[in-house]
């Protein structure tokens, strides 16, 4: 009996030892999050799921704004003089992907990227770097689907009908949401011809106003329009607008995507706008599970999967509330 109390002791105190150890280790992970857009509502709650990844495995999260590619390489270099171990990044611009990879490699760091996936100099996606992002044409083809059940439902007539497509071709993943749209609706019966481009010089609620305001004016014959792009930014700035130039709410049909604090704030006006719907991509997924993998990564030596693409989900002015919810983010 005394032999067994001792073993038993002897055994709790590997374990608390092995606990201990582990715990320990965790304190020593730096894991750097670099976002292109620290000011977003969409990065500061990716940056937000990750802290909780953090503060549950125990290791230091390093949050940083790039919003050049001077300002990433310069992040890099400071999370390899840091002692981190890895990082995760919303690049700037994907084209710098092969800079990215070589100065993660002098550095020492693993890398995975998340939203916007690195391509090489010629433009074919950097498969070696594991990603998590979004499936850029399905949700597009939600939100084309999205505008013609709306559309439909007011009973309008198709052939007398305008669309905005809001657009951001420098982004790959901005081009596949856009005509992941138009070939939804396309298919549904939307005649192309009434399909008008408005590029936006930045991806904001002001620079989408500005570029939608450019089509409706030189559209004036058109009465009811649909608009869509890259974010909840670009729906929201074709509403403002739509707004601008006397076009009323019930003339006006556009769904973002994101599910943006703009667009839940969009939702709760006392009265309904043209911003009738958003696509919700889940932020925690794209925040708490990419700083989860690379966690598994430097400690397990447990790499992730190479390529993750997340879902959306539609929300409206009176169901934002349980889509949120369904998706954990409440």
């Amino acid at each position: 009996m005394r032999f067994l109390k001792k073993a038993l002791c002897v055994s709790a105190l590997a374990a608390a030892s092995v606990v201990t150890m582990s715990a320990a280790y965790a304190e020593d992970i730096k894991i750097g999050f670099i976002v292109k857009q620290p000011e977003e509502p969409w990065f500061q709650d990716e940056w937000k799921f990750a802290q909780q990844a953090a503060d549950e495995k125990g290791f230091t999260l390093v949050k940083i704004g790039a919003e050049d590619g001077e300002k990433l390489i310069a992040a890099i270099d400071n999370l390899g003089a840091q002692g981190a171990q890895g990082f995760i990044v919303c690049t700037p611009d994907v084209k710098l992907g092969p800079g990215i990879v070589a100065k993660a490699e002098a550095n020492g760091l693993k890398m995975m990227t998340v939203d916007d996936r690195l391509v090489d100099a010629g433009g074919a996606a950097i498969e070696s770097v594991p990603h998590m992002g979004i499936s850029a044409t399905k949700i597009g083809e939600a939100v084309g689907q999205a505008l013609l059940d709306e559309a439909k439902a007011r009973g309008w007539d198709l052939a007398e009908v305008g669309a905005i497509r809001v657009s951001y071709d420098q982004l790959p993943t901005a081009v596949d949401r856009v005509e992941g749209a138009i070939s939804a609706l396309k298919a549904g019966g939307f005649p192309e011809a009434n399909i008008f481009d408005a590029p936006q010089a930045k991806t904001d609620t002001e620079a989408a106003l500005n570029a939608a305001t450019t089509v409706l004016n030189a559209h004036p014959e058109i009465k009811h329009w649909v608009a869509f792009g890259l974010n909840d930014e670009a729906a929201l700035g074709a509403v403002r607008a739509s707004e601008s130039v006397g076009i009323a709410a019930d003339s006006m049909i556009a769904v973002g995507i994101g599910g943006a604090e703009s667009a839940i704030n969009e939702f709760k006006k006392p009265d309904a706008t043209g911003f009738v719907g958003t696509i919700i991509i889940s932020p925690k997924r794209h925040g708490y599970e990419t700083a989860m993998n690379m966690f598994d990564w430097v400690a397990n030596d447990k790499a992730p999967e190479p390529l993750i693409l997340t879902a959306g989900a539609l929300a409206k002015r009176d169901t934002y509330e349980a889509v949120r919810k369904d998706l954990g983010i409440e």
